[in-house]
């Protein structure tokens, strides 16, 4: 495969990057290697740095995504490069910002993005505040999504993004960034596909070249959830009931301009079906799981399609197609409320049309955003699966991304 450096943009005839310092969220993989790369290629003064926010080994699954071997990874890739490099640790920063939310969240029945928070609280604002302090201009990550300029009424704006890949944008983990860190943000690898970066990454000889995308949370590794909520949130059983799907509870009499109530979650009891089995712990559980019920026998797969944490109940429909796991829409409550673009904020009794996402690499569809007093009321054309509270709604026109919130 041929790659173009028209996406790179040599030292020789694009000077960039020069007298500018960046540092780079050096993780260990070839995404991250290649924004590196194309930097310092394009003249930057770059700096890898690598950051370590975890240190308890104990839940992770080790041979998925060791925080060691990564950073080890990153120093040889620093090296190669030419570039200086240090380790920077931020797991007291992590703990209390992105691990303590997490536990929060899921003990009132909710399932938090720790790759959104991530993003928001460590990656761009400590991580880099850290830059800063060193003199660096930018920090630079692998996501795959872009960043752009306008000007309107004399003052800079900066546009966010979906990257060129489509099978890999990665826009809606930043979609908590405000103006002011983008400003100071730069991403690399947004103007390439996966195939592209790892093509360069094989040319110039990465250690990262062929090495696996890694999964599971921010800078820490792929963890076995339960083992990692049972730290704080302890195992209790419950009743798991199965909801048919002819319940009253899904039956949808509502006009448009309800908008409570279009947006609502199902007001599920256990007077609603019968009960099929027990959990270890409501908590564990998030709307759409289809994993971990353990329950057989059945002539469609299980789906969770509610939790109750208070009565540490599992609600339970049969088939993908189950009306539980469809709602019309959301609502996002006021303090919840982000707009990446702020001049596009919607004034209280305005709506507007856009397209929106509920959780990474669902596709966009079309919806209204409705701006009341107590918050944003997001209407979908078409019912959407799996809508889950403590997630991020995102909001884009057309490839922009202009806001998001905390679903309700």
């Amino acid at each position: 495969m041929e790659f173009s450096n028209k996406s790179i943009a040599t030292a020789d005839t694009l000077k960039i990057g020069k007298g500018k310092r960046v540092v780079v969220g050096l993780s260990g993989g070839v995404d991250s290697s290649v924004a590196a790369y194309i930097l310092k290629e394009q003249g930057y003064e770059v700096i890898g740095m690598f950051m370590k926010n975890w240190h308890d080994d104990s839940v992770t699954i080790s041979k998925e995504c060791p925080w060691l071997d990564d950073s080890n990874d990153a120093m040889i890739v620093a090296q190669h490069l030419g570039i200086p490099f240090q380790a920077i640790d931020l797991s007291k920063e992590y703990k209390e910002r992105i691990v303590d939310y997490m536990f929060a969240e899921y003990q009132r029945g909710r399932t938090p993005n720790p790759d959104v928070l991530c993003n928001r609280e460590i990656k761009f604002d400590i991580f880099l505040n850290a830059a800063l302090k060193i003199g660096a201009d930018f920090v630079a990550t692998g996501h795959y999504a872009r960043k752009s300029e306008i000007e309107k009424e004399g003052k800079k704006i900066f546009r966010l993004l979906s990257g060129k890949d489509s099978n890999k944008d990665q826009s809606y983990f930043l979609c908590q960034l405000t103006q002011a860190q983008l400003s100071k943000s730069l991403f690399p690898v947004g103007e390439l596909l996966k195939p592209e970066v790892r093509e360069i990454a094989r040319k110039i000889n990465l250690v990262t070249a062929d090495k696996k995308d890694s999964q599971g949370l921010c800078f820490v590794g792929k963890v076995h959830l339960p083992d990692f909520l049972q730290q704080r949130l302890e195992a209790k059983k419950g009743k798991v009931i199965e909801v048919p799907a002819d319940s009253p509870a899904f039956k949808n009499g509502y006009e448009p301009s309800d908008l409570k109530n279009l947006s609502a979650s199902y007001s599920l009891s256990a007077d609603l079906g019968e009960t099929i089995g027990e959990h270890k712990g409501a908590h564990y559980y998030t709307i759409g799981q289809r994993k971990g019920l353990n329950l057989g026998g059945y002539e469609k797969p299980l789906f969770v399609i509610g939790t109750d944490t208070n009565e540490n109940i599992i609600y339970t429909g049969m088939g993908e197609n189950h009306p539980g796991l469809y709602r019309k829409g959301l609502f996002v409550a006021t303090t919840d409320i982000h707009w990446v673009r702020p001049d596009h904020t919607l004034e209280i009794g305005n709506s507007r049309k856009y397209s929106a996402r509920v959780r990474y690499r669902q596709s966009l569809v079309p919806c209204t955003l409705n701006r009341s007093p107590e918050g944003l009321y997001i209407i979908f054309d078409s019912p959407q699966k799996s809508i889950t509270p403590g997630q991020f709604a995102a909001w884009y026109d057309g490839d922009e991304l202009i806001g998001s919130g905390v679903i309700n």
